[in-house]
């Protein structure tokens, strides 16, 4: 369900057994208290470095009403470790964190991420509030419950399935955000456009430069877009028994990519290869025309971000993957496409099929 208000705020409304509101618009950090409530005495505030003066004005803000701790962690995927989730465990046990205290996610999708998963993990579950603070976190990492962090052989594979009690989609934190920011977080915009959405395709086509510009009407078209999406699937399938493992569309490889560079990529840079990887898996085993291959790689090289990865880490990257969560009874599932927003699993191809995509984005 959206629902539009005169005063530019839109709410999207995320189903299933707890339900939640996603809500998008200007200023809304500001309101952050009501989404708390009146039952918690104290809220810890789960931020990245560069996002502490945000994270002091939020906390003034709320000390009239509670007590407000302030957990700064790493950025981007170093703050999902054990080690930083126990950091924000102990800082809770000291305080005497209650279960009916609150957690708030404030930065991009690592912190959200992180933050989740010790919302979920303390007292076996504590309000969540996220406030994501990029493009990637706004429509993908801070929607849909999945929180956790990476170990030594692989990315999220320590986690939980956790609801937020609401998610704040503030679009003036984006004022300050750099456009290679903007650019890969529009990866995952762009994969909603494939496995769902069309007319996000279209919006990219049309004027890029527009479409990545947060202050435009087309921007706020596309992340409104890109949530909607979300919520409908993971309100359907919270648990990813189904409809939800689409949205892992492009992400096999990518987070083989991202584990190879040891997270040096911008996860929608990783995102974008494996997606085109995927739509030439989807070409050679299936029904995807040459046209629709073409233009992944059209719309994502307009957004400047890569298409192609080094031909000789192919057995490095199939290692990985093998070992990726998303494997089932030691078959690898890629999300592939029928045609434009039809969507469909392949299970167990033949790594000769796999290497003949990979040979097609290799350089």
């Amino acid at each position: 369900m959206t629902d539009s208000t005169p005063d530019q705020v839109t709410t999207i409304t995320v189903g299933g057994l707890d339900p939640y509101d996603v809500t998008i618009g200007r200023g809304l950090v500001a309101r952050i208290a009501d989404q708390i409530g009146t039952k918690a005495t104290k809220v810890l505030i789960v931020h990245a470095p560069t996002l502490g003066a945000q994270a002091n004005i939020i906390r003034d803000s709320l000390l009239s009403r509670y007590e407000v701790l302030l957990a700064e962690v790493p950025d981007a995927e170093a703050a999902k470790r054990i080690e930083v989730a126990a950091f924000c465990w102990q800082v809770m046990g000291q305080t005497d964190f209650t279960r009916t205290d609150a957690v708030i996610g404030l930065g991009g999708g690592a912190t959200t991420d992180l933050a989740g998963f010790v919302a979920a993990t303390w007292l076996r579950g504590v309000p969540l509030i996220q406030v994501p603070t990029t493009v990637l976190g706004m429509v993908d990492a801070a929607i849909g419950g999945k929180t956790g962090i990476n170990t030594a052989e692989g990315k999220n594979l320590v986690g939980a399935f956790y609801a937020p009690s609401a998610v704040l989609v503030d679009l003036d934190l984006l004022d300050s955000l750099g456009r290679n920011e903007i650019l890969a977080g529009s990866a995952e915009i762009v994969k909603a456009g494939f496995i769902a959405v069309p007319e996000i395709l279209d919006i990219y086509e049309a004027d890029v430069d527009r479409a990545v510009d947060p202050t435009t009407p087309e921007f706020r078209r596309l992340i409104e877009l890109a949530i909607g999406m979300k919520a409908r699937v993971v309100g359907a399938d919270f648990k990813e028994s189904g409809l939800r493992e689409t949205l892992n569309y492009g992400h096999t490889l990518a987070h083989a990519i991202e584990h190879a560079e040891r997270y040096s990529w911008r996860h929608g840079a990783a995102v974008s290869v494996g997606m085109v990887f995927a739509a030439e898996l989807s070409r050679i085993t299936g029904s995807l025309s040459d046209a629709a291959v073409d233009r992944h790689r059209r719309i994502l090289e307009s957004l400047t971000l890569p298409t192609t990865y080094p031909l000789g880490r192919w057995k490095t990257l199939l290692a990985t993957m093998q070992r990726d969560k998303k494997t089932r009874a030691g078959m690898l599932r890629f999300i592939v496409l029928d045609d434009i927003a039809k969507p469909s699993v392949l299970t167990g191809p033949e790594e000769s099929l796999l290497f003949a995509a990979y040979a097609e984005i290799g350089v």
